[in-house]
């Protein structure tokens, strides 16, 4: 009984450490972070994304009745911005800052360690930005039904661009020889990445479910596990070769390059949002 006891502690600290490291949300609960909470809160990382989702989801559609589109579409971005705390884009600068400098191996990651920002992670962060703001954008402008199907991806994009990163953590070997913050996840098992893959599709699968007259009355009669199949296959073609081309770059992933490919992932499931749901 306290060894049952014992390890549901354990996995709620590890769902705590989740929510308290990817996202800005108060959870005033003290835990240690050790290791193992950082490597069994990768389990939780679709559940957290989840979250931020239905926050996005909700304040799109409060948003969008009560301004136009521009402005909505730059409060909806900041707010997403907010509630990760601007880790993931931190990340990203620090990525293209080193991966672009195109310096030998050894000084990409000693750039990236810097704690000041080049000019190429400041001009890919704008880029990034203005991007993630016109797909908002059209995404909030649109005549009702396409908002409809497309919120339904609002809900679903940070979910799955979270899994990747537990998928990343576990398929590509750590690339700093000294300990970095993503050291911290070394040991993540294919036991690690399989429930969280089952936590991401329990959710989709649910959230599909119970959106899919919101998807047919655009996209016509698709069955919903297409759905969760589709976010499945995109999210990992899309994250393997950004994660392939990173890693070939600097000999594997950091802790930064996780954040990178969360925010590329993002990117990329909004274009195909606005391209299956506006277009």
């Amino acid at each position: 009984m306290r060894s049952t006891r014992m390890a549901l502690n354990n996995w709620l600290h590890g769902g705590i450490a989740a929510f308290q490291f990817l996202t800005r949300l108060p959870i005033p609960v003290q835990i240690e972070y050790t290791g193992q909470v950082f490597r069994r809160s990768v389990v939780f990382y679709p559940l957290a994304g989840l979250v931020i989702g239905l926050i996005l989801f909700f304040a799109g559609q409060g948003l969008r009745f009560m301004m136009p589109a521009m402005p909505a579409a730059v409060l909806l971005l900041g707010l997403w911005v907010f509630l990760t705390g601007g880790l993931h884009l931190d990340g990203l600068m620090d990525t293209a800052d080193g991966i672009l400098s195109h310096r030998p191996l050894e000084q990409m990651l000693e750039i990236m360690k810097d704690s000041r920002v080049g000019a190429m992670g400041v001009i890919v962060c704008v880029l990034h930005l203005l991007l993630k703001f016109s797909l908002l954008f059209s995404m909030l402008g649109s005549e009702q039904g396409g908002w409809k199907a497309a919120s339904f991806f609002l809900v679903m994009i940070p979910i799955w661009s979270r899994w990747f990163m537990v998928v990343a953590i576990y398929g590509w070997p750590y690339a700093r020889r000294e300990s970095g913050l993503g050291s911290l996840f070394h040991g993540v098992t294919k036991g690690y990445v399989a429930l969280s893959t089952v936590g991401a599709l329990l959710v989709t699968t649910i959230a599909a479910a119970i959106g899919h007259s919101r998807l047919t009355a655009l996209l016509g009669a698709v069955p919903a596990w297409s759905f969760v199949i589709g976010f499945f296959v995109l999210t990992f073609l899309g994250g393997y070769l950004a994660a392939v081309y990173i890693s070939r770059k600097l000999g594997g992933l950091t802790g930064d390059t996780y954040g990178a490919l969360n925010e590329l992932l993002e990117a990329f499931l909004l274009l195909v949002a606005v391209a299956v749901c506006i277009t």
